[in-house]
């Protein structure tokens, strides 16, 4: 139930009876005070300047033509012409009854590709990687879960210069009967390991040099160590999505080398169209449409003087094949700020091009960085990158101590699992719930506390109703007695329940899942005043009363769990 949609639908309607033009919309939001009522239309104002006349007359006149019986007991006209709609608790309560939080029917399903987390191989995965992975995963869920078809793509760095350096030094550790994965236990120090190589060894650099060409060529016996390397690498990769809880599977990867065969007919093409021209040996696009203040175009060159290509060359195959292959509607990148100016290159020259017809949505979804809480960006202790697989570990073993200290009569299988779910779901919360573009403060203190817009909170809230199914030995699939809003506190709530559809369709249009993690909050704090004030299992309290507040606990404890879920958050059902 989307009621902010049935509300333009009939004030739609009314605007058409009353002769208003049909560019004119009605501009339904949810009121911002209870007393102006529970939703507002406030289409009145723009009519009146298209139209020529007063809108306090035209609102008037809308209210008049509008059909709202059966679903608000009072409307009203406030200041210039608002017009205030009072919802009807027994059509809210009949509404709820209804709500199952299940995929919506009512969205015309497109194909999103989602291009997320893409970390480089050639190093493990480190806290630079998280906000990509988690923001792009919580949007993949949460676009899935409303009907569309989702094409997850992780376009890993596992091509290029650098390969040609850890091939040679892949080859000479196996060479000492080294097997890969025990060459390849630490990505980092392996990493190092052949960098100095590198720089210490000429000959072992002039021989890095040739196995790059080599290995671009397609010789058999690169490939092979190669793929070696890429393999252990992906696993790494795979056991992280695991632990933290992310969607991303070895099918969903695309990386650079995907690409390598189209990259030669990219440059062909854009050449044959006049888009690109040799530039002093290299071959490089120049975009007018993106020049600076003095009128000089944007550069984006898409192959090196010796050959060599560049991402923006990966990047345009990839988007040749996203829509040709994939036959993507949108395509949304979850890539860091500091890429925006390469990412509007890209999009401008995909389109200039034709690779990507303007009906295709192009987006970028830029996000801020993740800071330490001395404000520079988080590092360890001795200055250097936190290790992903560190700092997951590191979330369990503090939510382990602190789900003990909070309840130390769980056994310790069950204190491992919540622990689990604690901390992993504190650390993908406490970034989810900032607004995408902002950098933000990592700090443990606030991320596992059990008060303010935290995950242990929103996991709080759900175990706690659990709890109380629990006391009343009844399950929650069983009720099916009336409900009854009675109390202000029930029927703010259940307005709540009802517009989790439109927190939904925002982060869906909008791509900010902390729109979502705000919704969360502030239906679990309305729960927790209407628990205050509306007595379930206590004495005294009718058997109908107590009934009804059970269906209304039931729908809070789905749209948690719903809701949490689509963020990538598990929920328990004890703490």
């Amino acid at each position: 139930m989307n009621i902010r949609d049935l509300l333009t639908q009939r004030f739609s309607q009314a605007m058409a009876a009353a002769g208003i033009p049909a560019d004119c919309a009605p501009h339904v939001a949810p009121s911002k005070n209870p007393q102006f009522g529970d939703y507002q239309a406030n289409g009145a104002m723009g009519a009146a300047k298209t139209v020529g006349r007063k809108p306090r007359d035209i609102a008037q006149e809308i209210l008049d033509k509008v059909e709202l019986d059966d679903l608000a007991d009072k409307t009203e006209i406030a200041g210039p012409g608002f017009i205030n709609v009072h919802l009807r608790p027994e059509w809210l309560a009949e509404q709820l009854k209804q709500q199952n939080c299940q995929t919506q029917s009512n969205v015309s399903p497109q194909t999103i590709v989602i291009d997320y987390s893409s970390p480089n191989l050639a190093k493990e995965m480190h806290v630079g990687h998280l906000r990509s992975t988690i923001i792009g995963d919580s949007l993949a869920r949460v676009l899935e879960f409303m009907g569309h078809k989702v094409i997850r793509q992780n376009h890993v760095g596992d091509w290029g210069t650098q390969f040609g350096m850890l091939t040679a030094e892949l080859e000479e550790q196996l060479g000492q009967n080294q097997a890969a994965s025990m060459a390849l236990k630490d990505l980092e120090q392996f990493y190092q390991q052949a960098k100095k190589h590198f720089d210490d060894d000429p000959t072992f650099a002039d021989k890095a040099r040739d196995y790059v060409v080599k290995l671009q060529g397609g010789d058999a016996k690169l490939l092979e160590l190669w793929e070696k390397f890429r393999d252990v690498s992906l696993e790494h990769g795979e056991e992280l999505y695991q632990a933290l809880g992310v969607t991303l599977k070895r099918s969903d990867v695309k990386g650079e080398s995907f690409y390598n065969d189209d990259l030669a007919k990219v440059v062909s093409e854009l050449k044959e169209q006049g888009l690109a021209v040799e530039d002093d040996g290299a071959i490089v696009v120049f975009l007018e449409e993106l020049a600076d203040k003095e009128g000089n175009p944007s550069v984006v060159i898409i192959q090196k003087k010796g050959g060599g290509y560049l991402y923006a060359t990966t990047d345009l195959a990839a988007m040749r094949h996203r829509v040709g292959e994939l036959k993507a509607d949108r395509i949304m990148y979850f890539i860091d700020a500091r890429q925006s100016l390469h990412m509007k290159q890209v999009f401008t020259l995909a389109h200039k091009a034709g690779f990507v017809s303007e009906a295709v949505s192009l987006e970028h979804h830029a996000f801020g960085t993740m800071m330490g809480e001395d404000g520079t960006p988080f590092k360890t202790r001795s200055g250097g990158t936190v290790k992903l697989a560190d700092l997951t570990t590191e979330a369990v073993e503090r939510a382990s101590a602190l789900v003990e200290a909070k309840n130390p009569e769980l056994s310790a299988q069950e204190r491992a699992e919540v622990a689990r779910k604690v901390g992993i779901g504190a650390v993908k919360y406490a970034d989810l719930s900032k607004t995408r573009t902002n950098d933000y403060i990592f700090s443990w203190e606030s991320m596992l506390s059990f008060e303010g817009n935290t995950a242990p909170y929103l996991q709080y809230a759900y175990a706690r109703i659990q709890s109380i199914f629990r006391r009343a030995e009844i399950q929650a699939d069983d009720l099916n007695a009336d409900l009854n809003l009675a109390a202000a506190e029930e029927q703010a709530l259940a307005l709540k329940l009802l517009r989790f559809d439109e927190a939904l369709e925002q982060v869906a249009k909008e791509a900010f899942p902390h729109v979502l993690c705000t919704y969360l909050y502030e239906t679990a704090s309305l729960y927790m005043k209407f628990y205050e004030a509306c007595p379930i299992l206590k004495d005294g309290v009718s058997e109908a009363d107590k009934m009804s507040r059970l269906q209304l606990c039931a729908a809070t404890a789905t749209v948690l769990r719903t809701g949490l879920d689509l963020l990538g958050i598990d929920t328990m059902e004890k703490m």
